[in-house]
């Protein structure tokens, strides 16, 4: 009988789906956690089997330091990876998690186990990414942004306590954002399909289209009504059109 590997401290397996020809890896925007994607896996399951990254320092990670270093965080998702690349797989990463997956995406295939595709949503690509990004710095500053891009409710921020808890890692998110760096190095051998809502302020369609420049192979982008967060709105076409790409991947690599 065929089995999924444990799923480990870094990912979430909410439906599991052991006889899916392909996985779909979910990495979460600044401050989010692995239930956002909880959603997915019940649409994908069980054609696609949906994994969704817990940072540190968030829900049942609470107490172990977040880390601040897209670079790390990457490092650390492909050790955890490991078992989990023995049938073909995606990534798919929101905001954050675009460059996150992306530079996973990297190390993955250097290893000669890169993905199959690279889906990104809400984040222009990282070749603009030379001289940092301008990110909030102090604790108000990071408020006031997650704010404005609607992703959190109100009440959460309002509640002092909540905000207690979710502040650090926030705050440690925002930081490797900021403290990005692109680093030029050979470009994707897998397509990417990029996501993006047509009034996201900090992912502009003409910024997004330059993810084209990241792959030697197809490149595709989707603009859809909405803000940062249209993804929410538009879950039901977002992983409509990853499933219909993913059957394409898997019938081509010859898994099914």
């Amino acid at each position: 009988m065929t089995t999924s590997p444990a799923p480990g401290p870094w990912l979430r397996n909410f439906s599991p789906a052991p006889g899916a020809p392909v996985r779909l890896v979910c990495l979460p925007h600044a401050g989010g956690s692995a239930s956002f994607f909880f959603p997915a896996a019940q649409a994908l399951a069980p054609r696609v089997e949906v994994l969704a990254v817990q940072y540190p320092g968030r829900q049942d990670r609470l107490r172990e330091p977040a880390i601040g270093d897209i670079e790390v965080l990457a490092e650390r998702i492909v050790d955890a990876l490991g078992p989990w690349t023995d049938r073909p797989y995606a990534l798919f990463g929101h905001s954050m998690g675009s460059i996150v997956g992306f530079e996973t995406a990297r190390r993955l295939q250097d290893a000669g186990r890169g993905p199959v595709e690279l889906f990104v949503s809400g984040r222009r690509a990282p070749a603009l990414d030379l001289d940092g990004d301008r990110q909030p710095v102090t604790d108000a500053e990071v408020i006031a942004e997650v704010r404005s891009l609607d992703g959190t409710g109100d009440a959460l921020l309002d509640d002092e306590g909540t905000l207690r808890l979710i502040l650090p890692a926030l705050r440690s998110d925002y930081q490797a954002v900021r403290n990005y760096r692109y680093r030029s190095g050979p470009a994707l051998e897998c397509p990417i399909t990029a996501f993006t809502g047509d009034r996201d302020p900090k992912a502009e369609v003409g910024q997004v289209r330059a993810w084209h420049q990241h792959t030697r192979s197809a490149f595709e982008v989707n603009v859809l009504p909405g803000g940062h967060f249209f993804l929410v709105d538009r879950a039901a076409e977002v992983w409509g059109r990853i499933e219909d790409r993913l059957a394409g991947a898997t019938a081509l690599h010859g898994a099914g």
